[in-house]
């Protein structure tokens, strides 16, 4: 059905709708759409804002396995011959697999998606894009869903946000998305630095919203203390170089904003039991070791504790 003009035909029609639509809105939307550019079939994700299109991100890798046969319909990014396209009377749109959406006015918000597969790879586009600037990394799917795939999809989005030190936006194909063979759970999650802000609830036959605040400056100042981060980054610098900003005015919302994320009391001490329980065996096994290697070490045959009493002592009797 992808290579049907009229499947074609109403996706650009669709795309048109969106794009008119949305003009009015204050809200940076993308939408999957298969297009066809010269002679070839690049799955894609349309970025609009406004009423405009900002650029179209191109899937870089097509699973051709088990039950996925992209290939046979889809080029990959690195097939396309064009860096930009026309539609809708809109020229000149950005187009490829290397694209960082810059908002000039919102300090550290730097945005790139990839597509599905992009991020089941051994390095997935959205890890040079991170390195390139991209701080929230946005990845619009269609996977769908076998026993045990939602586990490994949390350990994808987590490890990755974590190792780009970014924010990872994950959106699944929901209910009614074919009447194929196959089946589809809507799994969406949003992580932050490998921490989990939001998710959706799966199987869910209506509609969902899922939200997060994200810290960009505590991303930015974590990225400026990891300095192999920076080496990294500079060992890399002939595939950054190919990425492309596309810079764009975000109208920022007036008046003061209440964030929605909770700011734990005792950030260092997870609420969770189970949890806090974990961190202190480590922390007591920590000093034990510590201990003990330094008594070995140093050939003192005994050991005298002092204590304390004092304030400086933490003591409060």
């Amino acid at each position: 059905m992808f290579h049907q003009d009229a499947l074609l035909k109403s996706i650009e029609d669709a795309l048109a709708a969106i794009k008119e639509s949305t003009a009015k809105l204050n809200m940076l939307i993308t939408c999957g759409a298969p297009l066809r550019i010269d002679c070839r079939l690049f799955n894609c994700a349309v970025v609009f804002y406004r009423g405009k299109i900002l650029g179209i991100a191109v899937k870089s890798y097509l699973p051709n396995y088990r039950e996925y046969y992209e290939a046979r319909q889809f080029s990959p990014a690195s097939a396309a011959l064009v860096s930009s396209v026309s539609l809708f009377g809109q020229k000149d749109i950005p187009f490829g697999a290397n694209l960082i959406f810059k908002a000039a006015n919102v300090k550290n918000f730097n945005l790139f998606f990839e597509i599905c597969e992009d991020v089941w790879v051994p390095i997935p586009p959205s890890s040079f894009a991170a390195m390139a600037g991209a701080t929230v990394i946005g990845n619009l799917s269609a996977s769908n869903i076998t026993i045990g795939k939602s586990e490994y999809r949390h350990q994808l989005a987590a490890n990755q946000s974590a190792r780009c030190v970014a924010a990872y936006l994950y959106a699944a194909a929901g209910f009614g998305e074919s009447t194929t063979d196959l089946a589809w759970d809507g799994h969406a999650m949003i992580y932050e630095n490998g921490n989990l802000l939001s998710e959706s609830e799966r199987f869910s036959t209506s509609e969902q919203i899922i939200f997060g605040d994200i810290d960009l400056d505590r991303l930015a100042q974590d990225r400026m203390r990891l300095t192999t981060f920076g080496q990294n980054a500079a060992d890399h610098k002939m595939q950054l170089a190919a990425f492309r900003s596309i810079e764009f005015d975000l109208d920022r919302p007036q008046g003061r904003l209440m964030p929605d994320r909770e700011i734990p009391r005792f950030p260092y001490i997870p609420a969770d039991p189970a949890k806090r329980d974990q961190r202190c065996y480590e922390a007591y096994n920590i000093q034990v070791q510590g201990l003990a290697k330094r008594l070995k070490a140093s050939g003192i045959p005994n050991l005298v504790i002092g204590v304390s009493g004092g304030l400086d002592s933490c003591d409060d009797r």
